[in-house]
C-alpha cells in the first residue's frame, strides 16, 4: 500500500478525528437563546440528522416544593408566581383552588369572575410571548415578536393598575383575590378588546402564509394523537393532534361552565398546528372576556377567613387550563399552619418528555423549532 493510513482505519480516525459516519454529540445550552431558558438539549447527530436526544434539566432548580412545607398556606402563593413566571395568574389560581378545596371554602361570585378575567388576560399575554418567539425561532424576523409584545404590554399595564405588579403578580388569594378592580381597569379592558380583533387579523396576514414560517414548521416535530395521550401531553401541544381536551370544559372551575367558547384543535400534530391552535385560542379568550366584561357581579371579592388558616387533615388536588396545559396542585394538610406536602403537576415538564420522539429523524434546525413550539417555561420544569 502506498497510503500511510493503517488498513481498516477510517481516514482521519488515526489522528483522533471523526470518521465520515461517526455520530457527533452537540449540546444546546444550558444557556442558549434557542432553549428558552436554562435548559440543556444533548443531541446526537448523524450529519445534520438527529438520531438521539436527551433533555437534561435541573440547572434552575429552586426546591420550591420543599420550601413550601415550611411556610404557611398563604405565604406560598408567591412561590407559584415563580414556577411559571409567564403565567403567574394561572399558577396563583390553581394553588388557591387546591387549598380552597381542602378547606371547603366558598369563593364569592365577584371573585370568581375577576379570576376568570385575569386568567384569560394571562393566556393572551402568554400566547403573545409563545407565538412571537416561535416565529423568531423559525427565522421569520423579530417583527412579529415586537408586534405581539405591543399587546402583551397593554395586558401587563392592566395587571399593574390592579395589583401593582406586572410579571410575578401575587394577586390571587385563598378565598378570592387581593384587591377589587380599580375604576380604570374595565375602560382599559374595553379599549383593548375593541382593538385586539384587528390585531389578530394583522398577525394572521403577517404569519399564516409566511413562507419561512410554513417551511420551517409544517410537518416538523410531529406527534400523533395516540402518542400525545400516552405521554399525558396537555394544552396546545395535545390539541394540535386533534384531541379536544381543555380543563375549562372537561372539569370546569371558577364558573367557566357559564361561558360559550370553542376548543381549537389541529390535525397534524406538528409545529405549525401548535402555532395555529395558540392563534385561535387568543380569539376564544377574547370571546370569553367579551361575555364577562359587562356581567361582573357585585359584592365581596374575598371570602372571610381566619387570619391563621389551618386546614383540616386531608388532601386535595385542583387543576386549571394554564396557557401550557393542565396545571395541577396537590396539597396535603396535617392540621397545621403549613402544608405537609406541596406538589405541582407542571405542563412544561410533561410536554417536554415527548421532545425526543418529536425530534429524532429531523435536523438540528428542526429540533430548535420543535422545542420552541412546545412553549416551555424552565422555572416550571425545575420547580
Amino acid at each position: 500500500m502506498t497510503s500511510g493510513t493503517p488498513t481498516g482505519v477510517t481516514p482521519g480516525a488515526a489522528e483522533g478525528g471523526f470518521g465520515p459516519n461517526e455520530p457527533v454529540v452537540v449540546n444546546l445550552g444550558p444557556q442558549h437563546p434557542s432553549t428558552h431558558g436554562v435548559f440543556r438539549l444533548k443531541a446526537t447527530l448523524d450529519g445534520e440528522r438527529v438520531i438521539d436526544a436527551d433533555m437534561i434539566i435541573g440547572y434552575l432548580h429552586r426546591s420550591m416544593e420543599k420550601l413550601a412545607e415550611e411556610r404557611t398556606f398563604t405565604q406560598n402563593i408567591p412561590f407559584t408566581d415563580r414556577i411559571d413566571y409567564l403565567a403567574a395568574m394561572s399558577n396563583n389560581l390553581a394553588y388557591c383552588l387546591a387549598v380552597e378545596k381542602l378547606c371547603g371554602i366558598e369563593v364569592p361570585p365577584r371573585a370568581q369572575a375577576i379570576r376568570i378575567l385575569f386568567a384569560e388576560l394571562q393566556r393572551l399575554a402568554s400566547h403573545a410571548m409563545a407565538n412571537g418567539t416561535f416565529a423568531n425561532d423559525c427565522g421569520a424576523w423579530q417583527t412579529p415578536l415586537f408586534h405581539m409584545f405591543r399587546e402583551r404590554e397593554r395586558i401587563l399595564d392592566m395587571f399593574e393598575m390592579t395589583c401593582g405588579a406586572r410579571l410575578t403578580t401575587n394577586y390571587m388569594r385563598i378565598g378570592g383575590v387581593a384587591f377589587d378592580l380599580p375604576p380604570e381597569l374595565l375602560p382599559a379592558l374595553r379599549s383593548f378588546l375593541d382593538d385586539l380583533p384587528g390585531k389578530i387579523e394583522e398577525y394572521r396576514d403577517l404569519l399564516l402564509g409566511n413562507e419561512i414560517l410554513v417551511a420551517r414548521s409544517r410537518d416538523v416535530g410531529v406527534i400523533d394523537a395516540e402518542g400525545a395521550v400516552n405521554a399525558s401531553l396537555a394544552g396546545p401541544v395535545l390539541r394540535a393532534t386533534g384531541v379536544p381536551w381543555d380543563i375549562r370544559k372537561a372539569d370546569p372551575y371558577s364558573g367557566y361552565e357559564a361561558f360559550d367558547f370553542d376548543i381549537p384543535v389541529g390535525r397534524n400534530g406538528d409545529c405549525y398546528d401548535r402555532f395555529l391552535v395558540r392563534m385561535e385560542e387568543v380569539r376564544q379568550s377574547v370571546q370569553i372576556l367579551e361575555q364577562l366584561i359587562d356581567n361582573i357581579p357585585g359584592g365581596a371579592w374575598l371570602a372571610e377567613l381566619p387570619l391563621h388558616l389551618r386546614p383540616p387533615e386531608g388532601e386535595a388536588y385542583a387543576r386549571v387550563e394554564s396557557p401550557r396545559g393542565e396545571l395541577g396542585f396537590y396539597v396535603v394538610s396535617d392540621g397545621g399552619p403549613t402544608p405537609y406536602r406541596f406538589h405541582c403537576r407542571a405542563p412544561s415538564l410533561i410536554n417536554l418528555t415527548a421532545l425526543r420522539e418529536m425530534t429524532i429523524g429531523g435536523t438540528l434546525a428542526d429540533a430548535i423549532v420543535t422545542l420552541g413550539s412546545i412553549d416551555i417555561v424552565v422555572g416550571e420544569i425545575d420547580r
